[in-house]
């Protein structure tokens, strides 16, 4: 029974390479968010209806149901019209379904693009509120 946890915000990780899976996984629930795995696309739209996600990180190249069809089907239903998709791929934007961005999605980055942390400022970046995120600022307030 999921208790206190429901109360992080919750991703969807869609990723048929296990290994970064786990890697991004590993390093968004150490920060804070509830993630879930899906290493096809048959599975994410079952994972991410069930788990209502606030953002999916959907790779495109997937086995059973491509990435962009699963974001064109997400976009069809009620429970997944409205949910935030990032989009990490090996396919450069150009490369990568031309109707992406008219769906609906935060950003895109190429896999090779992406370093160690910067899924977790990509992801803190997306969820954090605009309110928020001048209240965790280091800074000394100006006086």
């Amino acid at each position: 029974m999921d208790n206190e946890q429901d109360t992080r915000q919750k991703i969807v990780i869609v990723e048929d390479n296990f290994a970064l899976a786990d890697i991004y996984n590993t390093r968004l629930t150490v920060i804070g968010y509830n993630c879930r795995i899906a290493n096809d696309g048959e599975e994410a739209l079952q994972v991410i209806e069930y788990f209502k996600p606030d953002l999916v990180l959907l790779d495109l190249m997937i086995p059973k149901i491509s990435g962009g069809d699963v974001l064109k089907q997400m976009r069809s239903t009620e429970w997944g019209k409205d949910i935030r998709v990032y989009v990490i791929s090996n396919l450069n934007e150009e490369q990568a379904p031309p109707d992406l961005r008219e769906l609906g999605i935060e950003g895109y980055t190429v896999k090779a693009n992406l370093h160690n942390d910067d899924i977790d400022n990509l992801v803190d970046k997306i969820l954090t509120p605009p309110d928020q995120e001048e209240s965790i600022s280091l800074e000394e307030p100006a006086v």
